[in-house]
C-alpha cells in the first residue's frame, strides 16, 4: 500500500505534467499539503483513506489560531481539495473528505491602482539622455502597456517584440503563451532603446533578452524592483508603487474607457475570468468617489 509521502509524489507528478502549473505554484501546492501532511502524522493518521472531514477541519483551525489570514486559508484548502480530489479520480479513496467544507469568507482586497495622470508622472522621470535612464522608460512604458507581470517583462526576449506590427509575445502562467498589442508611445521608448541603447550596454556581448543590466546580463526582477521605487520616489508619490501596481492600472484604466472583460482576462493572461473580474470592482469603487466628490446632492 502507498504511503503518504507516495500520494504526495504522484500528485505533484499529475500537477507538473498534466496541468503543466507554474513551477511558483508547485512550490506553493507542495508546501501546503507537506504542512497538511506533519498535522495528520502529528494526529496520528498515516494513510490517506483514514483522514476524515474532522481532520480537515481540525487543520482549518489549527491554520487559523497560528495566525493566518482567512484568504491564505481558503488557498490552503483549495489545494488540499485538489489533492483529496485527485485521490477519488485515481479510485485510491472512496469519499473525499473536503466535500462538504466550505472556504473562509473573506473581504476582497481592491488592488492599488494609479490615475492616468500618476502614471503619466511615473513614466516621465527616467532622464532620456543616458542609456540606463531610456532602458527604464522602455521597461516602465512596456509594462504599462502591456499589463506584464514583473517575470514576464523581465524574461522577454528581443525576438518576442515586433515594433513593425506593434506586438509582443510573452510566455506565461503554466508555460502559456499569449499576444499582446503594444501602443505607438510604449513601441517609440523600445525602438530607441533597442536600435541605440541595448546595444550600448551590450558593449559587443550577446544576450537574448530584451533588457539587460550595466554588466549585459539579464536584469533582475529585484533589479527592476528597485527602478520601479527610485522612479515612484523621484515623482513625489505617497503610493507604494510596484511592479503589479501598473499591471494592475493598465487593466483598470482598459476597462473604465470601455474594453470588454474577456479581452482584459486575455491579455493578463488571467485562467479564470472572476480573476479580472476584480477589476470592474476597482472602477466602481472609483465611479462612486468621483459622484460622491462631484455630484450636488452627492
Amino acid at each position: 500500500m502507498a504511503t503518504m509521502e507516495e500520494h504526495l509524489d504522484r500528485f505533484m507528478h499529475f500537477l507538473t505534467v498534466e496541468k503543466g502549473l507554474a513551477r511558483n505554484t508547485l512550490s506553493s501546492y507542495s508546501h501546503d499539503l507537506q504542512k497538511f501532511w506533519q498535522f495528520l502524522f502529528a494526529e496520528g493518521v498515516r494513510k490517506v483513506e483514514d483522514v476524515l472531514e474532522l481532520h480537515v477541519f481540525s487543520f482549518l483551525r489549527y491554520l487559523r489560531e497560528n495566525g493566518l489570514s482567512s484568504r491564505s486559508v481558503a488557498r490552503t484548502l483549495v489545494v488540499v481539495r485538489s489533492f483529496f480530489r485527485f485521490l477519488l479520480s485515481e479510485k485510491i479513496i472512496d469519499t473525499n473528505p473536503t466535500r462538504s467544507i466550505e472556504s473562509p469568507r473573506f473581504r476582497s482586497r481592491l488592488p492599488d491602482t494609479l490615475s492616468v495622470d500618476e502614471v503619466d508622472s511615473l513614466l516621465k522621470q527616467p532622464s532620456l539622455q543616458d542609456v540606463l535612464g531610456q532602458r527604464d522608460a522602455a521597461m516602465l512604458h512596456l509594462l504599462y502597456a502591456t499589463g506584464l507581470r514583473v517575470s514576464e517583462l523581465v524574461a522577454v526576449k528581443a525576438g518576442d517584440v515586433n515594433l513593425t506590427v506593434g506586438y509582443l509575445r510573452t510566455m506565461g502562467k503554466g508555460a502559456k503563451e499569449r499576444i499582446i498589442p503594444v501602443g505607438e508611445v510604449a513601441r517609440e521608448r523600445l525602438t530607441s532603446y533597442l536600435n541605440i541603447m541595448r546595444p550600448r550596454l551590450l558593449k559587443g556581448r550577446k544576450s537574448p533578452f530584451l533588457f539587460v543590466n550595466r554588466s549585459g546580463n539579464r536584469l533582475s526582477r529585484q533589479g527592476f524592483w528597485k527602478i520601479i521605487r527610485k522612479y515612484a520616489r523621484i515623482a513625489g508619490s505617497t503610493k507604494k508603487i510596484t511592479p503589479h501596481t501598473l499591471r494592475h492600472s493598465f487593466a483598470s484604466h482598459l476597462l473604465e474607457r470601455g474594453a470588454d472583460l474577456r479581452s482584459v482576462q486575455l491579455m493578463l493572461g488571467h485562467t479564470d475570468i472572476s480573476t479580472t473580474q476584480i477589476y470592474t470592482h476597482v472602477t466602481g469603487e472609483r465611479l462612486k468617489a468621483i459622484h460622491k466628490k462631484y455630484h450636488p446632492r452627492g
